[in-house]
Parts: C-alpha cells; structure tokens; sequence
C-alpha cells in the first residue's frame, strides 16, 4: 500500500457544494467528502450524489482522495459504499469507516469492497481503508482493527466521540479538559493509536480541533501529535491550513541534516566497508540512519528539496 502525504486532511460536507468547490482550491495533502455526521439522514441520499460526482469531476491534483461513510451499523454504510464506489471509484483513492469498535468492522468492508471490485471490473485490493477510533471499545481493540485487512492506510483519531465515551469534562473537541492542568489528558490515547499503526507500517492521523479561528490553539495541539510521531492532522477550516502542513513537515535544516546522514551512512557502509561513520562531529550509525530516514521521507513527501550535498570525507 503506498505511503500518502497526509499532513493535512480537510472534512468537507458532502452535503454542501459551495464547500466542496472552495476545498479543491485548498493547499491539502488530502480531503474526506463526509457522508457522516456532517450530513443530516434526510440528505444522505443526495449527499452521496454529490460525492460521486465531486470526485468524477476531478481537478483534485494529487490530493488524497476519501469519502467518509457512515458507520458500519447503520442502516446508511451498505448503500454509500455501493453507490460511492459503483460511480466513482476510479476516481477514489480511500473509504474513510468511522466509529470502529472491532476488526469485523473493517473486514465487512474490505470484504464488501472486494466484491464491488470484482463486479465492476475495478482493481482488486486498490481502494484504502482510514479507520476512525472513536470510543473506549475500539481503544482497547486497537491492535486488532489495525491487523484487520491489508487495505488499512491509517489510523484516524475521532477526539469528539472518544472524549464522551470517556466522559471527559469539556466541550470543546480536541481542547484539554478544564481542570487537567498536568501533561496532556489525551497521551495515552494518541500514544495508543500511534503504536498500533507503526506495528503494522499504517499512517496515525490526529483528529479536529473545533475551535477553527483559534488557530494558536489548533498549532499547540497539532505539535503535541507530530511531537509523537503522527503524520498528519484534520483540518475544518482554511485558517488552519499552512498551520497544519508547517507542522507536520520537517524544518529545512532537520530536512538537509537527514539526507546528509542516509548519505554519509550509505557512503560508510557501502564504499568503506564500516557500520558507524562521522557526519561532522557527529557519530552516526545504523539507528541514526532509521530516524533519518523517517525525516527525509517526511520531508520529500512536504514536497522540501535538499539545499546541502554530502561531500566524502577525502
């Protein structure tokens, strides 16, 4: 499965075509057209309508391209998901599953997808899965839902969902609850989500912060996440844009240093024959190429360009 530029994924109703329109002149790495809880029942319907022809229409670029449907308990998922795929799938990159409380969640779409496929003649196994976690069920099944089918992408934190499933004292989705005045009351959380997709090579994507025009507040949030190791975060608003893709992609300085290390790792492996080299004053070895290559591919899929070239020691 390929590894998406994720750093910014933008929610657009699909119920509003005003929105949808204003979203393909923003700067994001991807977008989910929500048939979910941004959309009332009466028009999901006419929601998926819109989904299907937003993404036949095209002029996405290379943006990521998801359709969040309803969870799979309701009595929408079935239909989004056929009629979504059966009228765009070509066009379709990712289904976005919220409120994921077991695995069997994930293998009745995969399973579901794989038939759509096969009878449309779409490539079988093409179109990713984002699984959302969004209660205290799907937390402690984390490690199941992400091992459940191969076309898991990412792991989706839902914070509105999970912090009443906690009840957290707070209205604010994405904010520390009122009183918590010690670290971060979602660590664990984030942590857990994190662990889950890194043991099975998935993306972890941070939630929404609601507060849209707080964009100071949505930039500390943002750095706690990437701070982690998440790829990337939601967007509502496009206040929150450029915050978001600064975040989450690495500085120029820390983007030149790791390919100066893979470089001077790779000239000391392979033309001299040695496991450890020197970058400089710096010692550098097998462990400082893994967390070099982590920066790098983080930084080429920002889209940043090397503005240093390694020189061998002479």
């Amino acid at each position: 499965m390929p590894t998406r530029a994720r750093r910014s994924t933008l929610a657009v109703p699909a119920s509003n075509p005003r929105f949808i329109e204003k979203a393909r002149g923003l700067p994001v790495d991807a977008f989910f057209l929500d048939l979910e809880d941004a959309v009332a029942p009466s028009a999901k319907a006419d929601a998926r309508a819109n989904a299907v022809a937003a993404l036949r229409d095209g002029a996405w670029g290379d943006r990521v391209r998801v359709v969040r449907i309803n969870d799979a308990t309701t009595g929408f998922a079935h239909r989004d998901v056929i009629e979504v795929v059966e009228g765009a799938g070509a066009d379709l990159d990712c289904l976005m599953l919220p409120k994921v409380t077991s695995p069997d969640h994930v293998v009745w779409l995969d399973v579901l997808l794989t038939q759509i496929e096969r009878a449309t003649g779409l490539p079988v196994g093409r179109i990713g899965i984002e699984a959302q976690i969004e209660d205290a069920r799907g937390l402690t099944r984390i490690d199941e839902i992400a091992a459940a089918s191969p076309r898991l992408e990412t792991l989706v934190f839902g914070p509105g969902d999970l912090m009443a499933s906690l009840n957290m004292k707070t209205l604010v989705v994405g904010e520390q609850p009122p009183g918590y005045t010690e670290g971060d009351a979602y660590h664990h959380v984030l942590m857990r989500i994190l662990i889950a997709a890194r043991a099975r090579d998935l993306q972890a994507i941070d939630g929404p912060y609601f507060n849209v025009r707080d964009v100071a507040a949505f930039t500390r949030a943002a750095r706690r996440s990437a701070a982690l190791g998440f790829d990337g975060k939601w967007v509502l608003h496009p206040a929150q844009v450029e915050a978001c893709n600064d975040v989450f992609s690495p500085a120029q300085e820390d983007y030149d240093h790791a390919e100066l290390i893979l470089d001077a790792y790779d000239h000391a492996t392979r033309v001299e024959g040695r496991g450890a080299a020197m970058l400089g004053d710096e010692m550098i070895d097998e462990a400082s190429r893994k967390m070099a290559l982590v920066i790098a591919a983080k930084g080429r899929a920002a889209g940043l360009r090397r503005t240093k070239e390694f020189s061998p020691p002479a």
